[in-house]
């Protein structure tokens, strides 16, 4: 089948050119669409994290069927960015915000909304917990909350995605974080709710020091 390929800004300005038609296997995806561009375009390869995909004027996911005769757009992060201002922030004077996250991410071309809220639990690694105090840098941890958000939307294309992270002293069953995903599938929103939570774990400057009747320690560092 024949797909009418179009390009924009930065993509077409690398190529040199505005379209192009490709020939693709029946049952062909937005992804086999890219991995097919991608050999054929060094360009494309290079911006393919960055790149989202309209078919037929759309917003599309990579697991999205084409057929003969769509148009494929590949579109780069647009000047304006978002039409809604970005939510990734630490919050310390109430609890992270389920309804904020929701609306933060929630449009009609969403058909999957994933989130994640984390407790505080009364148990670690054995040891009994009363109560959490977590710190944050947290001009440093929102940037890196932006990035984490950036990222991860240039690599599972047509997801929004949301954070609160609460900083202070916790009691158990207060929540500490939320994450909201949301994309036009299931699939890309659990996709990019998992990464969010695991590489917010892993890069944002948050500690948490965990008390209980056998004292103190912060995690990952001991008493």
């Amino acid at each position: 089948m024949q797909i009418h390929v179009r390009y924009f800004a930065v993509a077409r300005e690398r190529l040199k050119k505005e379209e192009e038609t490709i020939e693709l296997p029946q049952g062909a995806n937005v992804s086999t669409a890219l991995d097919a561009l991608s050999a054929r375009h060094d360009a494309i390869a290079a911006l393919r994290p960055c790149l989202r995909a309209a078919v037929n004027q759309e917003w599309a996911s990579n697991s999205e069927p084409l057929h003969d005769g769509d148009e494929l757009a590949l579109i780069p992060p647009v000047a304006g960015g978002h039409d809604r201002p970005r939510l990734a922030r630490i919050v310390d004077d109430r609890a992270p915000s389920i309804d904020a996250t929701l609306a933060a991410v929630s449009s009609p071309g969403m058909g999957g909304v994933v989130t994640f809220t984390g407790l505080v639990r009364d148990e670690s690694h054995g040891c009994k917990v009363e109560r959490l105090e977590y710190e944050a840098y947290s001009e440093m941890a929102e940037k890196v909350f932006r990035d984490l958000c950036d990222e991860i939307e240039c690599e599972v294309p047509g997801v929004r995605i949301a954070v609160e992270h609460r900083v202070g002293k916790l009691v158990v069953g207060d929540v500490a974080v939320v994450i909201a995903c949301a994309a036009p599938h299931r699939k890309e929103a659990f996709t990019a709710c998992q990464a969010m939570i695991d590489r917010l774990k892993e890069r944002a400057p948050i500690w948490k020091k965990e008390i209980g009747p056998d004292g103190a320690s912060w995690v990952g560092m001991g008493p």
